[in-house]
């Protein structure tokens, strides 16, 4: 019942984020922004989520898991529809700052269940959840989609998504855990010891999969020259490869372990990206876009199953503060890639991001004493 329930909200707020995306254009016709003014208003997501989850974790110690996801589950699924309908840029930075921090409140509490589910199992059972955030958000951004194409109005459809959620998450009830945390930590705790690497390994993996959402589609438009039908290609294979990889990804770390999943996943994804970035076709770039897919998609699982064996932090505070810094790297991430890609270019600025990788890889071995 708890793994049930576990796998019931990752998919949750893997729904939310991939229906919340085919609305974007929606929201910037609707308020008539600009890129830019767009781009600042999407920030609220992301800063409601990152503000939300060391209180999220610090909630969930003190007073049991289930009324963080309960009251967070609900939250975003009647948010959501608010995201439709908000009629000026104040509104709709509100809707979407409480959304993010409903998202963020979730996603943060859920790993901390997920943690004590797997260690109580026994075996491996982080890949398979986060395999269902990523189902989530295929599902999520199709329904939404294809209910736009049919016709229905975006408010329609954000109403039947969210009505999805709530039910989604009155049935997960009986198996989300009640128990407090047996060391409650502070709300707001700077990561250190192993939770200070961990953090930091999110933060670049995150990274890469933000410039995967981000500019896979601008680099095979502008290097590989393809159609504009062709250039979400990249990022299609990208998430096909790593829900596949996390379907799989539970026998995958039995068979290699933690650390050696993590050192694996980053080597293949800098060379995927290596791929992309230097491929002299876009079909090339697919290739390695892939492969990066494939290679980040047991990382962070295997991150967060090692913060929950670290004896540095609270377990509360050291999943807040991991949090915290995958999203610093969604965040901040692409916007960096855009810096050093107007310095010099686009290749360039993600054979940064391969630098990155590699020195994951090549760190994980550090990972070893909180992997004990």
């Amino acid at each position: 019942m708890q793994r049930h329930a576990t796998r019931i909200m990752f998919f949750v707020i893997g729904l939310a984020a991939g229906a919340w995306a085919p609305l974007v254009p929606f929201a910037r016709q609707r308020l008539g922004l600009t890129d830019g003014a767009l781009g600042l208003l999407l920030l609220c997501l992301g800063i409601g989520s990152i503000l939300a989850m060391p209180v999220a974790g610090a909630l969930a110690a003190r007073y049991g898991r289930r009324i963080v996801l309960i009251v967070g589950g609900a939250a975003i699924a009647l948010l959501f529809p608010l995201l439709a309908i908000a009629p000026a840029w104040p509104l709709m930075a509100a809707a979407l700052f409480a959304f993010g921090a409903s998202l963020g409140s979730v996603d943060c509490v859920i790993n901390m269940q997920a943690i004590v589910v797997e260690r109580q199992s026994g075996r491996p059972l982080m890949s398979g959840f986060h395999a269902r955030y990523s189902l989530g958000g295929i599902v999520g951004a199709g329904a939404v989609s294809g209910m736009i194409a049919l016709g229905a109005s975006p408010l329609v459809a954000t109403l039947i998504v969210a009505a999805a959620m709530l039910a989604a998450t009155i049935a997960s009830h009986a198996g989300l855990l009640a128990t407090r945390a047996a060391e409650p930590g502070p709300a707001f705790a700077l990561p250190h010891g192993g939770v200070a690497l961990i953090g930091v390994f999110c933060f670049v993996v995150f990274l890469t999969e933000g410039s995967a959402l981000d500019w896979s589609a601008v680099l095979l438009r502008t290097v590989g020259h393809a159609d504009p039908a062709e250039a979400g290609l990249a990022y299609a294979a990208f998430s096909a490869t790593m829900t596949a990889g996390r379907l799989m990804g539970d026998a995958l770390v039995a068979r290699t372990g933690l650390v050696r999943a993590v050192a694996l996943g980053a080597l293949s994804a800098a060379v995927g990206l290596a791929v992309a970035a230097l491929a002299p076709s876009w079909i090339g770039s697919v290739a390695g876009y892939a492969l990066v897919g494939a290679g980040c998609a047991n990382i962070v699982p295997a991150l967060f199953t090692l913060t929950g064996r670290q004896t540095a932090m609270p377990e509360s505070s050291a999943v807040a503060a991991v949090s915290v810094l995958g999203y610093a790297g969604i965040l901040a991430g692409p916007a960096g890639i855009g810096l050093v890609a107007n310095l010099a270019s686009l290749p360039i600025a993600l054979l940064v991001v391969v630098a990155m990788l590699i020195a994951v890889a090549a760190g994980a071995v550090r990972l070893r004493p909180t992997s004990a």
